[in-house]
Formats: structure tokens, C-alpha cells, sequence
């Protein structure tokens, strides 16, 4: 991995309260931590059983209902 170049926001008594990275970086990390959540979800859903035809039509109108 590359290194993250960044600068620090540091408080009147020189205490670092935050850091700015340019947005690049930003967005880079934002995908990579997305698709490790979605790597994760994707894991534990392995030990589910997958649902028949009328279950996942079920499923889907009621999710559809919800949004």
C-alpha cells in the first residue's frame, strides 16, 4: 500500500485533533472499506440457505414496500 500522505490539525495547546487528506486518498479508502464490508457480508451469508422462488419474491416485495 502507498503511503497516505496527510497533514495534521493540531489544537492551540499543539495536540493533533484531526488530519487532512487530499480526496484521492479519501475515496480510495472509502472503496476499500466498502468492499471489505461487502466481502464480509457476502462471508456470513454462505452459511445461510438460499431462499426457493416464493420466498424471495416474498422477500423482495416486502423490501420493496419498506424503501
Amino acid at each position: 500500500m502507498s503511503e497516505i500522505k496527510r497533514q495534521y490539525v493540531m489544537s492551540e495547546d499543539n495536540t493533533p485533533v484531526g488530519v487532512i487528506i487530499d480526496i484521492a486518498t479519501f475515496e480510495r479508502i472509502e472503496s476499500i472499506l466498502e468492499d471489505y464490508g461487502l466481502a464480509q457480508f457476502i462471508h456470513e451469508a454462505d452459511d445461510e440457505e438460499p431462499l426457493d422462488r416464493s420466498e424471495a419474491l416474498k422477500y423482495y416485495k416486502k423490501i420493496q414496500g419498506s424503501a
